[in-house]
Protein backbone atom coordinates (compact mmCIF):
# COMPACT_ATOMS: atom_id res chain seq x y z
CA UNK A 1 0.00 0.00 0.00
CA UNK A 2 1.40 3.39 -1.01
CA UNK A 3 1.25 6.39 1.31
CA UNK A 4 -1.38 7.99 -0.95
CA UNK A 5 -3.58 4.91 -0.55
CA UNK A 6 -3.03 4.91 3.19
CA UNK A 7 -4.19 8.53 3.43
CA UNK A 8 -7.66 7.78 2.05
CA UNK A 9 -10.12 7.85 4.95
CA UNK A 10 -7.20 7.85 7.33
CA UNK A 11 -7.72 7.72 11.12
CA UNK A 12 -5.10 7.67 13.84
CA UNK A 13 -2.98 4.56 13.33
CA UNK A 14 -1.25 2.15 15.63
CA UNK A 15 1.56 3.72 17.60
CA UNK A 16 0.72 7.34 16.81
CA UNK A 17 0.94 10.02 19.46
CA UNK A 18 -2.06 11.57 21.16
CA UNK A 19 -2.57 15.30 21.76
CA UNK A 20 -1.99 16.37 18.15
CA UNK A 21 -5.31 18.21 17.79
CA UNK A 22 -4.69 21.81 16.83
CA UNK A 23 -0.96 21.23 16.31
CA UNK A 24 1.05 21.26 13.12
CA UNK A 25 1.98 17.70 12.16
CA UNK A 26 3.91 15.85 9.48
CA UNK A 27 2.91 12.45 8.15
CA UNK A 28 5.69 9.83 8.25
CA UNK A 29 8.66 12.22 8.60
CA UNK A 30 11.03 9.28 9.09
CA UNK A 31 10.13 7.61 5.80
CA UNK A 32 10.09 10.81 3.76
CA UNK A 33 13.46 11.97 5.08
CA UNK A 34 14.97 8.53 4.53
CA UNK A 35 13.67 8.51 0.95
CA UNK A 36 15.28 11.92 0.37
CA UNK A 37 18.54 10.74 1.95
CA UNK A 38 18.46 7.66 -0.26
CA UNK A 39 18.37 9.85 -3.37
CA UNK A 40 21.57 11.56 -2.19
CA UNK A 41 23.38 8.52 -0.83
CA UNK A 42 23.16 5.29 -2.85
CA UNK A 43 24.72 3.28 -0.02
CA UNK A 44 21.58 3.72 2.12
CA UNK A 45 19.31 0.66 2.30
CA UNK A 46 16.05 0.11 4.20
CA UNK A 47 14.85 -3.03 5.97
CA UNK A 48 11.87 -4.10 8.02
CA UNK A 49 10.56 -7.19 9.79
CA UNK A 50 7.12 -7.10 8.15
CA UNK A 51 6.40 -3.73 9.78
CA UNK A 52 6.66 -1.45 6.76
CA UNK A 53 3.33 0.26 7.29
CA UNK A 54 3.73 0.60 11.04
CA UNK A 55 7.28 1.90 10.91
CA UNK A 56 6.61 4.53 8.21
CA UNK A 57 9.35 3.20 5.91
CA UNK A 58 6.95 2.90 2.93
CA UNK A 59 8.04 6.21 1.33
CA UNK A 60 11.58 4.81 1.14
CA UNK A 61 10.28 1.52 -0.30
CA UNK A 62 8.29 3.37 -2.96
CA UNK A 63 11.24 5.59 -3.90
CA UNK A 64 13.92 2.89 -3.82
CA UNK A 65 12.30 -0.54 -4.27
CA UNK A 66 15.61 -2.17 -5.25
CA UNK A 67 17.15 -1.11 -1.91
CA UNK A 68 14.28 -2.18 0.34
CA UNK A 69 14.15 -5.58 2.05
CA UNK A 70 11.33 -7.14 4.07
CA UNK A 71 12.75 -10.13 5.96
CA UNK A 72 9.38 -11.15 7.41
CA UNK A 73 8.49 -11.58 11.07
CA UNK A 74 12.06 -12.47 12.05
CA UNK A 75 13.70 -9.73 14.09
CA UNK A 76 16.96 -11.62 14.66
CA UNK A 77 17.27 -12.04 10.90
CA UNK A 78 16.46 -8.36 10.44
CA UNK A 79 19.41 -7.31 12.59
CA UNK A 80 21.75 -9.98 11.20
CA UNK A 81 20.94 -9.10 7.57
CA UNK A 82 21.42 -5.41 8.38
CA UNK A 83 24.82 -6.19 9.88
CA UNK A 84 25.75 -8.18 6.78
CA UNK A 85 24.79 -5.35 4.46
CA UNK A 86 26.82 -2.95 6.60
CA UNK A 87 29.83 -5.24 6.19
CA UNK A 88 29.75 -4.69 2.42
CA UNK A 89 29.57 -0.91 2.65
CA UNK A 90 25.87 -0.18 3.07
CA UNK A 91 24.24 2.06 5.68
CA UNK A 92 21.41 -0.16 6.88
CA UNK A 93 18.30 1.52 8.28
CA UNK A 94 16.18 -1.23 9.86
CA UNK A 95 12.74 -0.90 11.41
CA UNK A 96 10.44 -2.87 13.67
CA UNK A 97 8.75 -2.36 17.04
CA UNK A 98 10.96 -1.40 19.98
CA UNK A 99 9.83 -4.36 22.04
CA UNK A 100 10.76 -6.87 19.34
CA UNK A 101 14.24 -5.57 18.57
CA UNK A 102 15.16 -5.28 22.26
CA UNK A 103 13.68 -8.48 23.67
CA UNK A 104 14.03 -10.80 20.69
CA UNK A 105 17.19 -9.58 18.97
CA UNK A 106 19.22 -8.10 21.83
CA UNK A 107 22.23 -10.40 21.41
CA UNK A 108 22.28 -9.74 17.67
CA UNK A 109 22.32 -5.98 18.28
CA UNK A 110 25.13 -6.35 20.82
CA UNK A 111 27.39 -8.76 18.93
CA UNK A 112 26.54 -8.64 15.21
CA UNK A 113 26.19 -4.85 15.28
CA UNK A 114 27.67 -2.88 18.19
CA UNK A 115 30.63 -5.19 18.86
CA UNK A 116 31.58 -4.96 15.19
CA UNK A 117 30.82 -1.21 14.91
CA UNK A 118 28.45 -2.14 12.08
CA UNK A 119 26.85 0.78 10.29
CA UNK A 120 23.31 -0.22 11.30
CA UNK A 121 20.69 2.36 12.25
CA UNK A 122 17.77 0.85 14.17
CA UNK A 123 14.54 2.88 14.17
CA UNK A 124 12.31 1.24 16.74
CA UNK A 125 8.60 2.03 16.79
CA UNK A 126 6.03 2.18 19.59
CA UNK A 127 8.34 2.73 22.58
CA UNK A 128 6.86 2.99 26.08
CA UNK A 129 3.10 3.40 26.26
CA UNK A 130 2.60 4.46 22.63
CA UNK A 131 0.33 1.49 21.91
CA UNK A 132 -2.63 -0.26 23.46
CA UNK A 133 -1.55 -3.90 23.21
CA UNK A 134 -0.30 -4.40 26.74
CA UNK A 135 2.96 -5.77 28.09
CA UNK A 136 3.75 -7.94 25.05
CA UNK A 137 4.09 -4.84 22.86
CA UNK A 138 5.14 -2.10 25.32
CA UNK A 139 8.88 -1.45 25.37
CA UNK A 140 9.05 0.34 28.70
CA UNK A 141 12.61 -0.72 29.53
CA UNK A 142 14.36 -0.31 26.16
CA UNK A 143 16.48 2.73 27.06
CA UNK A 144 17.91 0.87 30.04
CA UNK A 145 18.63 -2.21 27.93
CA UNK A 146 20.16 -0.43 24.97
CA UNK A 147 22.35 2.00 26.89
CA UNK A 148 23.89 -1.05 28.53
CA UNK A 149 25.46 -2.09 25.21
CA UNK A 150 28.96 -0.73 24.63
CA UNK A 151 29.61 1.41 21.54
CA UNK A 152 25.88 1.90 20.88
CA UNK A 153 24.37 5.37 20.41
CA UNK A 154 20.84 5.78 21.84
CA UNK A 155 18.52 8.61 20.71
CA UNK A 156 14.96 9.58 21.75
CA UNK A 157 13.68 12.38 19.43
CA UNK A 158 11.03 14.91 20.48
CA UNK A 159 9.10 15.66 17.28
CA UNK A 160 9.00 15.60 13.49
CA UNK A 161 11.62 18.35 13.18
CA UNK A 162 14.15 16.50 15.27
CA UNK A 163 13.32 13.10 13.81
CA UNK A 164 14.08 14.35 10.30
CA UNK A 165 17.41 15.72 11.50
CA UNK A 166 18.22 12.47 13.31
CA UNK A 167 17.57 10.43 10.14
CA UNK A 168 20.34 12.36 8.42
CA UNK A 169 22.67 12.68 11.40
CA UNK A 170 22.87 8.96 12.16
CA UNK A 171 24.19 8.20 8.68
CA UNK A 172 27.46 9.82 9.78
CA UNK A 173 27.54 8.55 13.37
CA UNK A 174 30.08 5.70 13.49
CA UNK A 175 28.72 2.28 14.35
CA UNK A 176 25.28 1.19 15.45
CA UNK A 177 22.52 3.59 16.52
CA UNK A 178 19.21 2.87 18.27
CA UNK A 179 16.48 5.50 17.72
CA UNK A 180 13.03 5.56 19.30
CA UNK A 181 10.75 6.13 16.33
CA UNK A 182 7.81 8.55 16.22
CA UNK A 183 5.34 7.56 13.51
CA UNK A 184 2.15 8.57 11.77
CA UNK A 185 1.08 12.19 12.18
CA UNK A 186 4.02 13.45 14.21
CA UNK A 187 3.70 16.90 15.85
CA UNK A 188 6.08 19.74 15.02
CA UNK A 189 7.07 21.12 18.43
CA UNK A 190 10.55 22.58 17.89
CA UNK A 191 11.07 25.76 15.89
CA UNK A 192 13.05 26.01 12.68
CA UNK A 193 16.19 27.18 14.49
CA UNK A 194 16.55 23.91 16.39
CA UNK A 195 19.55 21.75 15.47
CA UNK A 196 20.04 18.21 16.72
CA UNK A 197 23.56 17.38 17.88
CA UNK A 198 24.43 13.89 19.03
CA UNK A 199 25.46 13.88 22.68
CA UNK A 200 24.11 17.38 23.34
CA UNK A 201 21.08 18.59 25.27
CA UNK A 202 19.12 21.73 24.38
CA UNK A 203 17.66 24.31 26.75
CA UNK A 204 14.29 25.10 25.20
CA UNK A 205 12.87 27.33 27.90
CA UNK A 206 14.27 29.38 30.79
CA UNK A 207 12.53 29.30 34.15
CA UNK A 208 12.90 30.33 37.76
CA UNK A 209 12.74 27.75 40.57
CA UNK A 210 11.53 24.64 38.77
CA UNK A 211 13.33 22.91 35.88
CA UNK A 212 12.15 19.95 33.79
CA UNK A 213 14.67 17.60 32.19
CA UNK A 214 12.98 15.42 29.58
CA UNK A 215 13.50 13.24 26.56
CA UNK A 216 11.45 12.04 23.60
CA UNK A 217 7.92 13.30 23.13
CA UNK A 218 7.72 13.93 26.88
CA UNK A 219 9.61 17.13 26.08
CA UNK A 220 6.57 18.32 24.11
CA UNK A 221 4.44 17.60 27.14
CA UNK A 222 6.91 19.47 29.35
CA UNK A 223 6.67 22.50 27.07
CA UNK A 224 2.86 22.37 27.14
CA UNK A 225 2.90 22.18 30.93
CA UNK A 226 5.37 25.06 31.19
CA UNK A 227 3.13 27.22 29.00
CA UNK A 228 0.06 26.32 31.06
CA UNK A 229 1.69 27.15 34.39
CA UNK A 230 3.23 30.35 33.01
CA UNK A 231 -0.32 31.70 32.90
CA UNK A 232 -0.32 31.31 36.69
CA UNK A 233 2.93 33.24 37.01
CA UNK A 234 5.18 30.19 37.41
CA UNK A 235 8.27 30.14 35.21
CA UNK A 236 9.47 26.63 34.37
CA UNK A 237 12.68 25.76 32.54
CA UNK A 238 12.80 22.88 30.06
CA UNK A 239 15.92 20.97 29.01
CA UNK A 240 15.52 18.47 26.17
CA UNK A 241 17.93 15.52 26.25
CA UNK A 242 17.57 13.69 22.93
CA UNK A 243 20.70 11.56 23.30
CA UNK A 244 20.61 9.03 26.11
CA UNK A 245 24.01 7.68 25.10
CA UNK A 246 26.43 9.41 24.92
CA UNK A 247 24.90 11.41 27.77
CA UNK A 248 25.42 15.18 28.06
CA UNK A 249 26.51 15.23 31.69
CA UNK A 250 27.94 18.76 31.52
CA UNK A 251 24.82 20.23 29.91
CA UNK A 252 22.47 18.54 32.37
CA UNK A 253 24.49 19.68 35.39
CA UNK A 254 24.66 23.27 34.08
CA UNK A 255 20.88 23.30 33.70
CA UNK A 256 20.22 21.60 37.04
CA UNK A 257 22.40 24.13 38.82
CA UNK A 258 19.99 26.94 37.90
CA UNK A 259 16.97 25.51 39.74
CA UNK A 260 15.87 24.72 43.29
CA UNK A 261 13.82 21.69 42.24
CA UNK A 262 13.92 19.38 39.26
CA UNK A 263 11.43 17.16 37.44
CA UNK A 264 12.75 14.41 35.15
CA UNK A 265 10.26 13.06 32.59
CA UNK A 266 10.45 10.11 30.20
CA UNK A 267 8.22 7.63 28.36
CA UNK A 268 10.07 4.81 30.10
CA UNK A 269 10.44 3.23 33.51
CA UNK A 270 11.84 5.64 36.09
CA UNK A 271 14.72 3.22 36.70
CA UNK A 272 17.53 2.75 34.22
CA UNK A 273 16.64 5.55 31.81
CA UNK A 274 16.95 9.34 31.83
CA UNK A 275 16.09 9.82 35.52
CA UNK A 276 18.79 7.37 36.56
CA UNK A 277 21.35 9.14 34.38
CA UNK A 278 20.42 12.56 35.77
CA UNK A 279 20.52 11.44 39.40
CA UNK A 280 23.84 9.63 38.91
CA UNK A 281 25.36 12.72 37.29
CA UNK A 282 24.17 14.95 40.13
CA UNK A 283 25.41 12.52 42.78
CA UNK A 284 28.85 12.23 41.17
CA UNK A 285 29.09 16.03 41.05
CA UNK A 286 28.00 16.42 44.69
CA UNK A 287 24.83 18.26 43.64
CA UNK A 288 22.00 17.59 46.08
CA UNK A 289 18.58 18.83 44.99
CA UNK A 290 15.04 17.44 45.13
CA UNK A 291 14.25 15.44 41.97
CA UNK A 292 10.75 14.25 41.11
CA UNK A 293 10.45 11.54 38.46
CA UNK A 294 7.62 11.36 35.94
CA UNK A 295 7.74 8.00 34.23
CA UNK A 296 6.53 4.44 34.41
CA UNK A 297 6.57 2.09 37.36
CA UNK A 298 8.58 -1.14 37.42
CA UNK A 299 5.70 -3.34 36.34
CA UNK A 300 3.85 -4.68 33.31
CA UNK A 301 1.03 -2.56 31.92
CA UNK A 302 -2.43 -3.45 30.72
CA UNK A 303 -4.14 -2.98 27.37
CA UNK A 304 -6.03 0.20 26.55
CA UNK A 305 -5.92 3.43 24.59
CA UNK A 306 -2.90 5.66 24.97
CA UNK A 307 -5.12 8.30 26.59
CA UNK A 308 -6.39 5.81 29.18
CA UNK A 309 -2.97 4.32 29.90
CA UNK A 310 -1.19 7.65 30.30
CA UNK A 311 -3.87 8.92 32.64
CA UNK A 312 -3.95 5.68 34.66
CA UNK A 313 -0.18 5.52 35.03
CA UNK A 314 0.24 9.28 35.49
CA UNK A 315 2.45 10.40 32.65
CA UNK A 316 -0.12 12.73 31.05
CA UNK A 317 -0.24 16.54 30.92
CA UNK A 318 -2.22 16.94 34.20
CA UNK A 319 0.51 14.95 35.97
CA UNK A 320 3.13 17.42 34.74
CA UNK A 321 1.08 20.38 35.91
CA UNK A 322 0.54 18.84 39.33
CA UNK A 323 4.27 18.23 39.70
CA UNK A 324 5.09 21.82 38.74
CA UNK A 325 2.55 23.35 41.11
CA UNK A 326 3.66 21.11 43.97
CA UNK A 327 7.26 22.18 43.50
CA UNK A 328 6.72 25.84 42.66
Amino acid sequence: MSEAEEMVGRTRGMGELIEVEGKTTELAPFGHELAALGRERPEVVGLTADMGRYSDILPFRDAHPDRFFNVGMAEQNLVAVSAGLAKVGKIAYCTTYSVFVTRRAYDFVAIACAHSMANVKIFAGMPGLVNGYGATHQATEDLNMMRGIADLTVIDPCDATELRQVVRAVADIPGTVYVRLLRGNVPVELDSSYRFQVGKSAELRRGERVGIISTGYMTARALDAAKATAEQGIGVGVLHVPTIKPFDTAGVLAFAGQYDRLIVAENHKTTGGLATLVIEAMFDAGMLKPVERIGLADSFFECGSQEYLESRYEVDLPRFIRAILANA
